[in-house]
């Protein structure tokens, strides 16, 4: 008896686990996969018309109905019952309501996630939806009809795996949670590094933060070809003279950014440079690597458009993907989007904050964060014109007086997902250009292909229209001068149609050269993997869709490649006495070639070294509390090469004077160290190193994840798979008379754990495979894996 009583009862965080251990409704009942229970037939009130739905052998669905609404609301159906858990747990990360259900660990996150604004945001963009677009709000009603449909369905037994193991039940979807989604993308694919140059500013100065972090590096090569010739004339731009910044020393901690080195590649090329004569699109986004897998591959096809790709869970349509006339995909535009201001209050209730010279009102939300097993925490949040505050004396302070508010363009209301939806019915350039207009962050860089033969990439998003060096530090919010002008206007957005060299191509870097008449900024740009890229994209010629795959796999360091022979120089410049292994392992260096496969041991000794370098060269400029950043490898790198003895490698706290081969050298000795250390246990492979893995979307899930995994790449590389990010989604697209398409992507179709089709793209994903992704039309049925008919619900 008091075994029962035991397992009944939560204990902490933890269900009860008696109904975990129910062989009626506990785990067990999650260990099947979808074809061994599938339901032939669903009624749906609300429907209006029958809709079928037909799985191929990978659980791909493919969704034949008769209209949008209709449509929709199936997608939502099918979308939910694979992948529900997945949908709610990532709109609970994006709204802060973590807490709800992991407990106080995530009270800070969730803090942060409020403060940052996002739901104020996507409240925003609800209401601008509703009031601007009824017709795209009516197809968000279908789709959040359709996954409720769903969830009214659910017995406890079938209910996802997650559910049960963190013990709570799936809430009802809304058109909010949609617009939610899509903001979080924006969360996930932005960053800035204001806080961390205003530090770096007071410590090295103004003239080295020029040299160290340029607009534009020596050797760009932007998004939109540089022979780019501007036809429009731009907005005048006012820059205020007498510039004075916030200047004191920051000790909060930043907003999380996307790791460096990893972003997306896309390109087309046209038929001119193809074998078919036809044009070629290829998309791989770079992002986390996580469980279940960030896409669900669908079709969806009406009388009217056939579509097929790469779905975001809880988003309507097609991300990235493909129809019967045109292909689309996209990458990060990597624009600096977000500013901070430094306000003050007029007294401590800071309900009114100097600006010019007089006191604005500020608005306050109170933000109440449910914790599970306590009670809630409630975090009230001031709102200025600029943005909400996110840092002050109750968040991250770290003992300062700070009130730093963040503006955002995610904060305003904006209308993704009629881009999305406007992309999946296009036929054509046109269609492609219209469709983008609706379109503001995050800001991508989207590429085209048509049946027609064009080609077409534009750099699209909402971005402020700043003076010269605008953003790069926290700005004085009580000064008007700081304020953004405006925005630029989305023609004069960045584009290029059918360029004579006969592609389009973006991998994260610049957007444009210096011509562009516009302020662009932002530290974390690219500088390999566009010049990788474009370089074999101009050296191909006959190109199929066997080339297009083989480079985005492609395993070329071009980083080492260009580090490693200034590295061995400046090594060797001086005297210095190596031991026998030290001299085996330069000669490992000397004949490297270069390529990251997974079972090459050269990569792990660059990989080691540069890091150890890294640290050794500007790790000096840290102060205890103040986060700054690092110059990026590309600007490291020339500086090694064209000034070793610039007196930026001195180190004033000794009566030496180093240089840049001292630090060489030095870290050369700390790599072999632990080189030799890691290799007396174990064959260092670049797999072995790395250590690549997909992780559950819960951490602590350690059983639902893949570790270890055997595949090469890396940051600066076009296949950019790090330890814990990379190509999340791989697609090539021939746009002939009958297109033809390949996708994969690292995971599988299923949310459950328990089912085959959980992780059963993995292997190919991991060594460069592909499955066919041709669209499918309704009278193959026979070959399907399984067929569901979705019905109008009788009275």
């Amino acid at each position: 008896m008091a075994l029962a009583v035991l397992v009944s009862i939560p204990i902490g965080q933890v269900p009860p686990l008696a109904p975990l251990l129910s062989p009626f409704q506990g785990f067990w009942q999650n260990a099947y996969s979808e074809d061994e229970l599938a339901v032939d037939q669903w009624e749906l009130s609300g429907l209006t018309e029958p809709v079928e739905v037909i799985y191929d052998e990978h659980l791909i669905p493919h969704l034949f109905a008769s209209n949008e609404e209709d449509l929709y609301m199936v997608q939502g159906f099918v979308t939910a019952k694979h992948r529900l858990w997945q949908m709610e747990f990532q709109t609970m990360a994006a709204a802060g309501r973590l807490s709800e259900v992991v407990g106080i660990q995530a009270l800070e996150f969730d803090r942060m996630q409020r403060r940052k604004g996002l739901t104020f945001g996507a409240e925003a963009g609800l209401t601008y939806i509703q009031e601007e677009d009824p017709e795209t709000f009516a197809l968000l009603v279908a789709f959040s009809d359709g996954v409720n449909h769903y969830i009214s369905s659910l017995s406890d037994a079938r209910l996802p795996l997650e559910y049960k193991l963190l013990g709570y039940r799936p809430e009802a979807w809304s058109p909010y949670k949609t617009v939610l989604l899509l903001k979080y993308m924006a969360d996930m694919l932005v960053g800035d590094k204001d806080l961390e140059f205003t530090n770096l500013r007071q410590i090295i100065g103004a003239d080295w933060m020029e040299r160290l972090f340029p607009d534009f590096p020596f050797e760009n090569d932007p998004v939109i070809e540089a022979s780019q010739k501007w036809q429009f004339k731009p907005l005048p731009v006012s820059k205020p003279e007498n510039i004075i910044y916030p200047d004191s020393a920051l000790l909060v901690d930043p907003i999380p950014a996307p790791e460096p080195g990893v972003g997306s590649n896309n390109w087309a090329v046209s038929g001119k440079k193809t074998r078919s004569g036809y044009p070629i699109l290829a998309n791989d986004p770079h992002l986390s690597l996580n469980m279940p897998s960030l896409w669900y591959a669908m079709q969806l096809s009406t009388p009217k458009y056939s579509v097929k790709g790469a779905t975001l869970p809880g988003a309507l349509g097609v991300i990235s993907g493909f129809n019967e006339s045109i292909a689309w995909g996209v990458t990060n535009a990597t624009r600096d989007l977000r500013d901070w201001y430094a306000i003050t209050f007029k007294d401590k209730r800071r309900d009114a904050y100097l600006y010019d010279g007089d006191w604005l009102h500020s608005h306050q939300r109170v933000e109440e964060i449910k914790i599970k097993s306590e009670s809630s925490f409630f975090d009230t949040v001031i709102y200025t014109h600029h943005g909400p505050v996110v840092y002050d004396d109750h968040f991250r302070s770290n003992g300062q007086k700070v009130n730093f508010a963040l503006k955002w363009t995610a904060h305003e209301g904006s209308n993704e997902q009629r881009a999305f939806l406007d992309l999946n019915r296009g036929k054509d350039h046109d269609d492609f250009i219209a469709a983008l207009e609706y379109y503001t962050a995050p800001a991508q860089n989207f590429v085209f292909a048509s049946t027609s033969g064009d080609i077409a990439m534009k750099v699209q998003g909402k971005f402020p229209l700043r003076w010269e060096g605008q953003g790069k530090y926290l700005m004085d919010g009580s000064n008007s001068a700081f304020d953004w002008q405006g925005s630029i206007p989305s023609e004069h957005n960045p584009a290029t149609l059918n360029p004579v060299r006969g592609f389009v191509s973006s991998a994260n870097q610049h957007s444009v050269d210096s011509a562009y008449p516009y302020y662009v900024f932002d530290p974390s740009f690219e500088h390999y993997r566009n010049r990788r890229l474009n370089k074999r994209l101009s050296e191909m010629r006959r190109i199929s869709i066997e080339d297009m795959k083989a480079l985005q796999f492609d395993n070329f360091h071009l980083h080492a490649a260009e580090a490693v022979p200034v590295l061995l120089q400046l090594l060797l410049a001086e005297p210095l006495s190596f031991t026998t292994a030290e001299e085996e392992l330069i000669k490992e260096l000397q004949k490297w070639d270069f390529y990251t496969s997974p079972r090459q041991q050269e990569p792990p000794l660059f990989a080691e070294w540069w890091s150890n370098l890294e640290e050794l060269l500007w790790g000096r400029w840290k102060e205890e509390g103040k986060p700054i950043l690092y110059p990026n490898n590309y600007q490291t790198t020339l500086l090694l090469k064209e000034e070793p003895d610039s007196e930026i490698f001195d180190d004033p706290r000794t009566p030496k004077r180093e240089t840049g081969s001292y630090w060489v050298q030095k870290s050369f000795k700390a790599m072999a160290k632990e080189i030799q250390k890691q290799r007396e246990t174990r064959t260092l492979t670049w797999a072995a190193y790395k250590q690549t893995s997909i992780r559950h979307l819960v951490p602590n899930f350690h059983a639902f994840g893949y570790f270890d995994i055997h595949t090469g790449g890396g940051r600066g590389i076009l296949n950019a798979t790090s330890e814990r990010h990379g190509a999340s989604w791989r697609m090539v697209v021939e746009l002939g008379e009958e297109i033809e398409a390949f996708g994969i992507y690292p995971g599988g179709q299923s949310g459950n754990p328990g089912s085959k089709f959980y992780g059963n793209f993995l292997q190919k994903w991991a060594e460069g495979s592909y499955v066919s992704f041709n669209l499918l039309q309704q009278e193959n049925a026979d070959q399907a894996l399984l067929i569901e008919n979705f019905k109008p619900a009788t009275e």
